[in-house]
């Protein structure tokens, strides 16, 4: 499938309860739970909260009239469409608390693992092919050389782990976001997903960026549901973790008050983008850390386990990006290498590059440029630093001198004494402190 087209295949929306394969009972008490909660009692509403067909929700509704948990208020609202409103009887208060108190979690039905696997291999990041013309209009605002774009590209429409490395200051991260805006299309993210009869809450509207226009009401009586209503549709996400990123991170996170789970980082980005950044400043070993990426990179499968110390496999399709300041062979043994599948150099840009963002920078930030200004700056300070140009400088060294002129009610200007102002705040000397 191409990314151009932007088809990723929906979730049918189930017809039936028994399309659900989740344990009757388990739904049954979501919805007593959700009506008591929400204090809720017409069907399209209850629908709505628990995000299903009218029709399934009625199945369940009736169901529970069956066992004698609800019953009907006998009263036709005309205001839903002369629906009839039911409510919960002393036995399904009961059955409701006795639920709560064995799982707090209540809402949108879950969607069951294997389920969702199937919806992983529709929508998988694998499936994307992604065009030098697209990473160029991603990348638009940078500067960088043609043969960077031709070695992002393959490793971007792979799918694989990429480990992008060089000095500081010279745009990983930016081109890091950049992949992450190539990539076009739309994902369905579950609410949340069951195993063994344990719910794990995967959208998380922190990771997940729902797509506008695009969210339906799954207990509208007239309109036919497009996709499976437990689903949100959203752009591919992107978790970006830094210095703070540690393994437990990595580990499901349990909720003993709600007794519910929440996906890790890296479940909540599946069909997306992982980007690990300034690897390296962790507390734990980069080692460690790509030790515990290992099976998932290489079998594309993770392994997660239950309060209980039950293991169980989840798919992992996420395009993994490390990012560091480091040499990889600073910070990795040879195995750990092999099994990241691009590594990408980012150097600094060359005077001639340097010069083009400094131009493209100070136009847009309405500073007029100064040949004499120039010339010290490339003559006189970078020498200082063994020419060695990075990409946040431009973007400093401006800033610092608007800075200046409006400190000084002075027009935008740049001079040399400016530079000489802005410079010295870019780099601190070294000098003995006495204490």
């Amino acid at each position: 499938m191409n990314m151009q087209t932007g088809n990723v295949m929906a979730p049918p929306p189930p017809k039936r309860l028994e399309d659900m394969k989740l344990p009757v009972v388990m739904m049954r008490d979501i919805m007593l739970k959700t009506m008591f909660r929400k204090n809720i009692d017409m069907v399209s509403d209850v629908a709505r909260a628990i995000c299903l067909p009218t029709a399934v929700t009625q199945e369940l509704i009736d169901m529970a009239r069956e066992q004698r948990l609800l019953e009907a208020t006998g009263t036709l609202n005309a205001n839903s469409g002369n629906e009839m409103g039911y409510q919960l009887t002393d036995v399904g208060k009961a059955r409701a608390l006795d639920a709560l108190a064995q799982s707090e979690y209540f809402g949108a039905m879950p969607v069951p693992l294997d389920v969702y696997r199937e919806q992983i291999r529709r929508q998988s990041i694998r499936n994307i092919q992604i065009t030098r013309d697209q990473l160029t209009d991603a990348m638009g605002h940078l500067i960088l050389p043609p043969s960077l774009l031709g070695e992002l590209g393959p490793a971007v429409s792979s799918g694989r782990s990429i480990l992008m490395y060089g000095p500081p200051g010279n745009g990983k991260s930016s081109i890091s976001n950049g992949i992450r805006d190539a990539m076009g299309d739309k994902v369905y993210v579950p609410h949340a997903i069951e195993y063994a009869g344990q719910v794990i809450t995967v959208y998380d509207p922190i990771v997940h960026s729902a797509a506008e226009g695009d969210t339906q009401d799954a207990g509208s009586l007239r309109r036919v549901a497009r996709f499976d209503s437990r689903y949100v549709k959203c752009d591919r996400p992107t978790v970006i973790t830094g210095g703070e990123l540690s393994l437990s991170m990595l580990d499901l996170v349990y909720n003993p008050t709600a007794r519910t789970y929440q996906a890790p980082l890296q479940l909540k980005s599946t069909g997306g983008i992982f980007i690990v950044d300034d690897l390296g400043r962790q507390e734990e070993p980069p080692q460690s850390l790509v030790n515990r990426w290992i099976v998932p990179l290489e079998e594309s499968k993770d392994i997660l386990a239950l309060q209980s110390g039950e293991k169980f496999e989840v798919p992992f399709d996420t395009l993994v990006i490390f990012s560091t300041n480091f040499h990889p062979n600073e910070i990795f043994d040879q195995a750990a290498l092999r099994r990241i599948f691009y590594k990408i150099k980012i150097d600094g840009p060359s005077q001639e590059n340097f010069l083009k963002i400094f131009a493209l920078v100070a136009k847009k930030k309405g500073l007029p440029l100064n040949e004499p200004a120039l010339i010290h700056l490339l003559k006189n300070k970078y020498p200082t630093i063994d020419n060695i140009y990075a990409n946040y400088q431009p973007v400093f060294l401006i800033d610092q001198m608007i800075a200046i002129c409006e400190f000084e009610g002075i027009p935008y200007q740049m001079t040399p004494e400016l530079i000489d102002r802005a410079w010295a705040n870019m780099f601190v000397k070294d000098e003995h402190i006495v204490k």
